[in-house]
This record gives structure tokens, C-alpha cells and sequence, in this order.
């Protein structure tokens, strides 16, 4: 078990791990009508597909690497889902999965199984992973002719990282 600084840095890791997945629903309810089925240009994966790739992404990682917080992996990677609330619940079970892997293997002392040479770097790749496609997501609306202004989406984005708790 971490000692108590070691455990507030944790927590506060986890707590970015949430609010990274509180912007991506925040975004997912923002959108416009018609917005999941938007691609950036022809051959683009939809916006709907880009967030089932995340959710499928999350999944296999945790699968491979702490196998014991696993949930099922969906069958297909890229899949256009596009019941918003169905997305929002994939999206929070496989946060949840990430969140858990982590915590406990942190806590444990543990390695991960296959990848990363310690449990938090499965963190930071999935936040980097995901910042990456929520730009994508945006760069689409933008070029489909739905930008969504920083007046919009800053404070259910960028204010949700800056906010103190």
C-alpha cells in the first residue's frame, strides 16, 4: 500500500483519468444532430467510430495487461454506434476498468502484464491516446461545418481539467 504522499499523487492521477473521461462524455453530449456519423474527410472513421475505437482500445489494454479487470472485449474495433446513452456506458465501464487496473496495481507494487514498465504509464497512454482523437473529433465537425467554438466546448473540456475540486 502506497504511504500518504505516495497516495495523494495516486489519487490525483486517477482523478485526471476521470476527468479525461468526463470530457469525452461531455463531448459526446455536445455534439450536434447527426454529429456521430461526421468524418473529417472521406475515408475517415466516424466520430461514432472513433469513440468505440477508444472504448475497444481501453479494453484490450486492460485484457492484456491485469487480465483479473477485464471486461468483454467487443468484437469489432471501429463500429458506429450511434445511441449516445449505449456510447456514455461503454465509455464509463471501460474508464472504470482503467481506473481499477491501475489503482490496484499501483497499489499492489505490481507490473503490468505484457506492456509498460509501470501501471501508471497505462494511464498517461490512454490519455494521450484519446486527447489525440478528441482533436480528431473536433477537426471533423469543424471541416463538416459544425465547428464547436471554445466559447462552447471550453468549459466542458478544458474547464473540467483547470477546475479545483
Amino acid at each position: 500500500m502506497p504511504d500518504a504522499p505516495d497516495q495523494r499523487l495516486l489519487d490525483a492521477l486517477l482523478d485526471s483519468w476521470d476527468r479525461n473521461n468526463t470530457i469525452l462524455l461531455n463531448l459526446l453530449r455536445a455534439l450536434p444532430e447527426g454529429g456521430l456519423e461526421t468524418r473529417a474527410m472521406e475515408g475517415s472513421p466516424s466520430i461514432a467510430e472513433l469513440f468505440t475505437h477508444i472504448n475497444f482500445v481501453r479494453l484490450i489494454f486492460v485484457l492484456e495487461d491485469a487480465p483479473e479487470f477485464a471486461r468483454n472485449v467487443p468484437e469489432e474495433e471501429w463500429v458506429v454506434e450511434l445511441d449516445r446513452g449505449r456510447i456514455a456506458q461503454m465509455l464509463n465501464d471501460s474508464a472504470k476498468a482503467v481506473r481499477d487496473a491501475v489503482k490496484s496495481r499501483v497499489e499492489a507494487g505490481g507490473d503490468m502484464n505484457l506492456h509498460y514498465d509501470h501501471p501508471i504509464l497505462l494511464l498517461q497512454h490512454m490519455l494521450w491516446h484519446e486527447g489525440y482523437h478528441h482533436g480528431q473529433m473536433k477537426l471533423g465537425l469543424k471541416m463538416a461545418g459544425h465547428p464547436m467554438t471554445d466559447k462552447e466546448v471550453g468549459p466542458i473540456t478544458w474547464g473540467v481539467w483547470i477546475r479545483k475540486q
